[in-house]
């Protein structure tokens, strides 16, 4: 294959395009594991904040397994027939950022079980906060820079929160991480 030096503005515009193909190809791909994960998250803190109030009982923690389970196999299948891409450096950068946020978090899950008391909640929301930051960082996408911004801020203060209350906060937190990004991805991957 010949090689073509480019100069300074075909360059840019290279990038710029690769930038824009990211974009779209995010916003297009990448919604559905934040809806996924988010309505999940959302939706299992509800019923063990319900469960943990009106009964007491602490095993009912054991249902935040479902997250990464259900999920899981939620995205197989959503994913089991849709076509394979290139992939780009951004899009491993991105992925890489995920794997890392994803293998944290379910390390830091345990830890409290076996070793010492540890807020996971806060430790959850920050770690998934600054994935979704990390990744508006990479894509270049305000949206997720922002959100994910105010959802590091917010873990902070899910730190002063005590009790099941922190709970709900905890899913907050995730509505405005993840589920309004989502959507807003979502939308506009179909316009596109």
């Amino acid at each position: 294959m010949e090689e073509k030096n480019l100069n300074e503005k075909e360059s840019l515009e290279l990038i710029s395009r690769m930038i824009r193909n990211t974009q779209r190809k995010f916003e297009k791909e990448h919604a559905v594991p934040y809806l996924v994960f988010g309505y999940l998250t959302v939706l299992v803190a509800i019923v063990v904040w319900y469960l943990l109030s009106t009964t007491r009982n602490q095993q009912w923690n054991l249902l935040w397994l479902l997250i990464p389970i259900v999920g899981s196999v939620i995205l197989y299948f959503a994913n089991r027939n849709s076509q394979r891409e290139v992939q780009t450096f951004v899009d491993r950068a991105v992925s890489y950022v995920w794997i890392v946020c994803g293998v944290t978090v379910f390390v830091a899950s345990f830890v409290p079980t076996f070793y010492v008391a540890m807020p996971i909640l806060f430790l959850v929301a920050l770690i998934i906060s600054m994935g979704t930051t990390l990744t508006g960082g990479i894509t270049r996408m305000r949206l997720l820079t922002v959100s994910g911004s105010i959802g590091m801020a917010a873990a902070f203060f899910l730190l002063s929160v005590k009790g099941p209350e922190s709970i709900l906060f905890f899913a907050a937190i995730f509505l405005v991480t993840m589920v309004i990004p989502g959507h807003i991805l979502y939308a506009k991957g179909r316009k596109k």
